[in-house]
């Protein structure tokens, strides 16, 4: 990958700037994903009602997204960042006090808001730091997203484990991390409107550069794809390897453990793997990766003996496939013009993916068993390895088709 005019040191900084913004969001994503049993606790809500809680954060997010595209597009990435960095922590303070299960749904619909519009824009930022920097770098930002979800499950659980109220703990998160928002936000890209404007001149001799719908959707389903086989592996996998390959709950959460860490620390080195090996194969590779992982996951079951490190070794390598998929689509959503609006688009896809996923799996285990039920995130993340490469080579001669003349080498 090269960039566009070398590695200027704003785009040193502004790599910096998205780096917080990742980890700030992963942060605020962790207090509130952490302190949900607290809140269910709190509230009395029980499963029912907190799935429906979980529904509603997921319904507000999709429910932004397609706005915050848009206005990355007009207003730039950067300026949406700013407003929505904050304004997503912020809506952390209404689950955190919600009085009441009515309260709390809407409290949950404003918090997917904002969630919605920040990872929308910094992930459209993101890209853009990715075009002008030397080396793909997109993957390590939402390795510092897990990283920064990790921390704020650790404060969560610091507070449980000192008797601090979980409502003070989740207030002071939610404030800390909206004026912490405010730094990294400077550091972003501040000639985004100009190369825009740049940009739509050279389409007048190159033709539009903004992705067509068909390819927006091809990456969209793929996208889909990743996020129902991660939240199959986050959803299931310790009950996997308790009900079915029959470990205790202690061991059983290790196949948890094993698919974050295996995903986190490839999340964090995979865009070497990109810079090595381009996106078509990268996407290829780890695909197929996560295919051999749901494959040990599915033959578990009737291993003779150790059938439970089977399954852990089929989560491992499930984690470390998954890592960079959703990286690598987005930089590809994102390589045209009005990129907000594609990557917002491949994102409501992916959030699609998400809610509709536990919608199949969990019936489909209830009619069968859990085991059979993997059948699903297996067959998915097969599709990915055919169907992603050839989308990804697609994305490419378009944008290949419609750089100016003047700027080809």
């Amino acid at each position: 990958m090269t960039a566009s005019g070398g590695t200027t040191a704003e785009v040193r900084t502004a790599r910096l700037g998205v780096f917080g913004i990742f980890a700030l969001c992963g942060v605020t994503v962790g207090l509130w994903g952490a302190a949900l049993p607290a809140i269910n606790h709190r509230l009395d809500l029980g499963e029912a009602r907190t799935g429906t809680v979980l529904l509603a954060t997921g319904m507000g997010a999709l429910a932004s997204m397609p706005v915050a595209g848009r206005l990355c597009d007009r207003l730039t990435s950067r300026g949406v960042v700013a407003v929505a960095g904050p304004v997503s922590a912020l809506a952390l303070l209404g689950p955190a006090l919600a009085p009441s299960y009515p309260a709390l749904l809407v409290a949950t619909f404003g918090f997917g808001i904002g969630m919605g519009a920040i990872d929308v824009s910094m992930n459209t930022h993101a890209v853009k730091v990715e075009q002008r920097y030397p080396r793909p770098v997109l993957s390590a930002f939402h390795g510092v997203w897990s990283l920064g979800g990790a921390a704020g499950g650790a404060i969560i659980a610091s507070g449980l484990a000192l008797s601090l109220n979980i409502q003070h703990v989740m207030v002071a998160g939610a404030l800390a991390a909206a004026l912490l928002f405010r730094l990294p936000a400077n550091w972003l890209l501040t000639d985004e409107r100009a190369r825009a404007e740049a940009a739509r001149a050279q389409e007048e001799t190159a033709g539009s550069g903004r992705l067509p719908l068909g390819l927006v959707i091809a990456l969209g389903l793929v996208a889909s794809c990743s996020f129902i086989s991660e939240g199959a592996a986050l959803d299931w996998g310790a009950l996997h390897a308790n009900r079915v390959l029959g470990a205790d709950l202690s061991s059983a959460s290790i196949a948890y453990i094993v698919f974050t860490v295996a995903m986190t620390a490839m999340r964090l080195t995979g865009d070497r793997v990109r810079h090595r090996c381009g996106p078509v194969w990268t996407l290829r590779l780890s695909a197929s990766t996560a295919a051999a992982g749901y494959g040990l996951v599915l033959l578990s079951p009737i291993v003779p003996s150790g059938g439970l490190f089977v399954g852990y070794a089929g989560w491992f390598l499930a984690g470390l496939g998954l890592a960079v998929v959703v990286p690598v689509i987005f930089a590809g959503a994102g390589s045209g013009e009005a990129a907000g609006s594609s990557l917002s688009k491949v994102t409501t896809f992916g959030y699609v993916g998400m809610l509709a996923g536990p919608s199949v799996i969990g019936p489909l285990a209830e009619a069968t068993s859990l085991g059979v039920a993997m059948i699903v995130p297996a067959a998915l993340v097969t599709s990915m390895a055919i169907g992603g490469p050839m989308a990804l080579r697609r994305v490419s001669a378009h944008r290949e088709s419609h750089v100016p003349e003047a700027r080809v080498p």
